[in-house]
């Protein structure tokens, strides 16, 4: 049985600087992303996954080219309108909260959300309700990030963007950050893009990959036959790196 595709982008293009030396990042970049799967989306730094989030939240928009929830088009829309169907978790997760304010106040911003709800979510993160407590600073990397995978869950999205979610964590963190969102995808019936350059990770986790290379597409499928096949001499050299490592 075919999955629905709940999100997607077709030709985006996206450029930065002045006009006399306009630096292209995005050169016509398609994607889709089925429901209840994790797209994962590697590449080396500079080639274009950070600026291709940005464009599917909303933070920036496209030079060129249509991005679509549920096959109705939301091209230009900004993070106030997109936030009702998708929820970006950052890299920095402690950035991402008030410092001087309990994750239960945090999370509980807007009035939106009852205890009872907030106690579930928590739940689903692999954490427990002591901790909301605590400020940002009282809790470890990987249980900040959990937070802020608690506060996504809690706008309702359909879609979580992930972008370089494990990086800043510590071997031990990482895993259980992975495991945790695999928990979600199956407890929640999200999906997912799981933006990385770890493509050992992507390996792991995702259910197909698409590689980047300078805001290029130049392999995607299911995550098994693009590693054991692999069409791109870029993508080949991810892999090989990911072996000699």
């Amino acid at each position: 049985m075919e999955k629905d595709i709940v999100l997607s982008g077709q030709d985006l293009h996206k450029s930065f600087g002045p006009k006399e030396n306009r630096r292209h990042i995005l050169k016509g970049v398609s994607f889709e992303l089925y429901s209840g799967e994790i797209l994962g989306i590697v590449g080396e730094s500079g080639s274009g996954k950070s600026t291709l989030l940005k464009l599917i939240c909303g933070i920036e928009k496209p030079e060129e080219g249509d991005l679509k929830y549920k096959d109705r088009s939301y091209t230009g829309m900004g993070p106030e309108k997109t936030g009702k169907f998708l929820q970006m978790i950052f890299q920095d997760a402690y950035g991402s909260f008030d410092p001087r304010m309990s994750m239960e106040k945090s999370l509980l911003e807007g009035g939106r959300v009852s205890g009872d709800e907030l106690i579930s979510v928590i739940g689903k993160v692999g954490l427990t309700p002591d901790l909301l407590k605590r400020r940002p600073r009282h809790l470890s990397g990987g249980q900040c990030q959990r937070m802020s995978v608690a506060r996504a869950l809690l706008g309702h999205a359909d879609v979580l963007l992930c972008d370089e979610i494990t990086s800043a964590l510590d071997v031990t963190s990482q895993a259980q950050v992975v495991k945790m969102i695999e928990e979600v995808r199956e407890n929640s019936k999200v999906s997912i893009i799981f933006v990385s350059h770890d493509l050992a990770l992507v390996s792991n986790l995702c259910d197909r990959v698409m590689v980047l290379e300078e805001g290029i597409v130049v392999d995607c499928g299911q995550t098994q036959a693009v590693i054991n096949n692999p069409t791109s001499e870029y993508t080949k050299k991810l892999i090989s790196s990911v072996i000699t490592d």
